[in-house]
């Protein structure tokens, strides 16, 4: 009769067992497949902003300087007349894009764009379709990021934890949906981790050539893939003191890696000036008051993100999300051995540590710059995954039901911020093209409008508000001040102008603020 009884139990854990087992791969499932759903959806619906305005032009084959010495010209020319600059057409090459690119940006490598030029000349040009290829490179972001869990933790669970945190992050979906080069920057983070790893492990050529051919994807995808390098490196000094064969193999791969990376490395080096001009705006200086709020915001967003940068009444609600990510890397300093915490601290430390340095040292904004920190934000990622999955089967039950709660609260606030962002226009990640929708729908309104605007402002916002204006708004984009505008439209707005050229035409008419903007007025005579 006893072991009757046993055998009954023991069926019936076994039944409770696969249910629960089945019910936690039913919810993995549903999860990925909602943070599918918000990867993909309104593609072609969100402010296509400044940088992703630049993002077509290099795609498409055209230096800007070229393009703003066509289009300022003197003469009224309109909306479709600018966006051809957009497309790509038989005249140019994906010379032309590395030409492009290395001349007057070559801070971002070409990786990206050439990819991004050849899925458009498959697919056609539209917003959606350019913006699609890095939804889709998002998607190695799964696997990548679960086999690196499994060379680091050796823990399934804290792998699947992270993939469901992941697929709901507010942060990694909002630039799923960008048409720029992070996606595929945070693909080569997660993949040149997990290849370092497995060859720390196996020790064997292969594994340290693949390894070598992961530096290479990185630096090609984003010149900051030099601080998970020196990451990297800093793990293998302290693991390793550089006195093993893992350490030679190590520095070996770095050598070929930068040796593939250096005819750009020269290019960097030559046109040094134009990547000064193009990144001085982040040598600005922001108050630290400021530079620290922008910090919270940004690690929030994570896994929460209500807008916070418009709507800093509820900048509060950052403070919980921060108290359980310094908490996680806390307990994964205390819980996991060297190999473990140290890996994740150097992950999230050295591109920080060279931010706010550089910014505390010789000012700017660059720690505040969220898409900069992507690699911090992977840590502590990889920080929580940790701390939720060893917290929720601990033999304390209290304990096991709070972090249970924990990983709801986690899972539900991403899925709430990503339904605010989708639906949006305008979300944070737009930054100076914020307003644009506001400037669109009042020009859109007008009668015969025309815009104008001159060099003073950076190509890059006429062409991001060109997307939102109706194909019968004309532009007038000068290239030297003027006092009067012969026109015949009736309506004449201004658009970022520089500093001289309202000075100029306050002689011959009044210029009016709209909305309190301090991009947009309104000329009457």
């Amino acid at each position: 009769m006893l072991f009757v009884l046993k055998v009954k139990r023991g069926i019936n854990l076994y039944i409770n067992k696969t249910l629960i087992y089945n019910w936690v791969s039913y919810g993995i499932v549903v999860l990925f497949l909602i943070g599918l759903f918000f990867r993909f959806t309104n593609l072609d619906q969100k402010i296509y902003w400044y940088d992703e305005t630049i993002t077509s032009l290099r795609v498409s084959g055209y230096r800007q300087s070229e393009v703003v010495q066509q289009v300022f010209n003197e003469k009224e020319i309109s909306v479709l007349d600018l966006q051809k600059y957009q497309q790509i057409n038989s005249e140019t090459t994906l010379l032309n894009t590395v030409y492009s690119l290395a001349t007057e940006a070559p801070q971002h490598p070409p990786l990206y764009f050439l990819i991004a030029r050849l899925w458009t000349q498959s697919l056609g040009h539209s917003v959606g379709i350019i913006r699609s290829l890095s939804a889709f490179i998002s998607l190695l972001v799964f696997p990548c990021l679960y086999w690196l869990c499994l060379e680091l933790f050796k823990r399934p669970l804290v792998g699947w934890i992270a993939i469901v945190l992941m697929a709901v992050s507010p942060f990694h979906v909002l630039y799923a949906q960008e048409a720029r080069e992070y996606s595929l920057w945070t693909v080569t983070i997660l993949l040149s981790s997990a290849a370092l790893l497995r060859a720390m492990r196996l020790k064997t050529k292969l594994s340290w050539r693949i390894y070598a051919l992961t530096v290479i994807a990185g630096l090609y995808s984003f010149t900051f893939s030099i601080f998970i390098i020196i990451g990297h490196g800093v793990y293998v000094l302290a693991n390793d003191k550089f006195k093993t064969k893992v350490a030679r193999d190590y520095l070996r791969a770095c050598f070929l890696g930068f040796l593939a990376f250096s005819p750009w490395i020269l290019i960097i080096i030559i046109h040094l000036l134009a990547v000064g001009n193009v990144s001085i705006w982040t040598a600005i200086n922001l108050p630290l008051p400021a530079l620290m709020k922008q910090w919270m915001i940004n690690f929030s967003s994570i896994f929460l993100d209500l807008n916070f940068s418009y709507h800093q009444n509820t900048i509060y609600l950052t403070l919980p999300v921060l108290g359980l990510e310094i908490y996680s890397i806390y307990l994964i300093c205390k819980r996991s051995p060297q190999q473990i915490w140290l890996f994740v601290l150097t992950l999230v430390g050295v591109t920080a540590i060279a931010l706010v340095v550089s910014d505390l040292l010789w000012g700017g904004r660059r720690s505040s710059v969220s898409r900069y920190l992507i690699a911090c934000y992977l840590g502590i990622h990889l920080a929580v995954a940790f701390a939720i999955a060893t917290q929720i089967i601990s033999a304390n039950s209290v304990r096991r039901q709070l972090w249970r709660i924990i990983k709801v609260v986690l899972i539900s606030g991403g899925i709430l911020s990503c339904v605010a962002s989708s639906q949006a226009v305008a979300w944070w990640n737009k930054y100076d093209s914020y307003d644009n929708p506001q400037i669109a729908r009042i020009i859109n309104q007008a009668h015969r409008p025309l815009v104008i605007s001159d060099p003073g402002v950076s190509f890059g916002y006429v062409l991001s508000l060109s997307y939102m204006l109706n194909p019968d708004v004309r532009l007038h984009l000068l290239t030297q001040s003027i006092s009067e505008i012969s026109t015949d439209a009736t309506d004449i707005f201004l658009y970022r102008p520089s500093q001289e050229l309202p000075n100029q035409l306050q002689k011959n008419y009044t210029i009016l603020p709209i909305q309190d903007s301090n991009n947009f007025w309104r000329l009457e005579s």
